[in-house]
């Protein structure tokens, strides 16, 4: 469906259910979901989309700046890089010396791997004896897509880049990756697992759909 709504065009899918009440979701990519009873009436769906537009539009405005492609990294003493949520100067980061903008890039990329395996070593094994799980390989891997991944026999791998997140939407993809090896799918059980070990998980999701685009080199 689509309305318009302060002369922007919001369009929406609409899933109807065995539900009491009607909600509005957005999800990380801006997509548009009502979820509403069976037999409510499209000018009631209509009528709360208009109620919430402002809402609406100021979120996907949000989500839309975060995807934007990042300016590139200045790699000089001056420049700023993420690491556990807060930016520093390269110089903070890594030696510079006189090494010019391949060598910096390769040994700040060295300097995220070799953070991020310590971080995850040090942290997980907590969670591991929480859920009471035990993967079978732990490995820190450069990936574009994914920031953590969990296969069919048991070996967890997790993305150098959230060298650059806080310490606690780490610990989120932590849990989220261990939580796999008690259900491999997203299923109401995997979640509530998660949400009994981290009650605010989604919080930690928007951050990484937020500002995942910046934690780049």
């Amino acid at each position: 469906m689509k309305i318009q709504f302060e002369n922007t065009s919001i369009e929406f899918n609409v899933q109807y259910g065995n539900r009491k009440k009607l909600s509005i979701h957005i999800d990380s990519l801006g997509f548009i979901t009502v979820k509403a009873p069976n037999d409510t009436s499209k000018e009631i769906i209509i009528s709360a989309v208009e109620h919430h537009g402002k809402w609406i539009l100021e979120k996907s405005q949000n989500i839309a700046k975060a995807r934007e492609i990042p300016k590139a990294r200045e790699y000089q003493d001056q420049g700023k890089f993420l690491h556990l949520g807060k930016e520093y100067y390269l110089h903070e980061l890594i030696e510079t010396g006189e090494l010019n903008e391949e060598e910096l890039k390769k040994n700040l990329k060295k300097f995220y791997f070799l953070s991020c395996k310590k971080i995850i070593g040090d942290r997980i094994s907590g969670y591991q004896l929480q859920l009471k799980v035990k993967p079978k390989t732990i490995d820190i891997v450069e990936s574009s897509t994914k920031w953590g991944s969990c296969s069919s026999d048991k070996k967890l791998t997790f993305n150098y880049r959230l060298a650059m997140a806080p310490i606690e939407v780490i610990d989120y993809v932590i849990i989220h990756e261990l939580c796999h090896l008690l259900h491999m799918n997203h299923d109401r059980s995997f979640w509530r697992r998660v949400g009994s070990i981290m009650p605010d998980y989604k919080e930690k999701q928007d951050f990484l759909a937020r500002h995942g685009q910046s934690m780049t080199l």
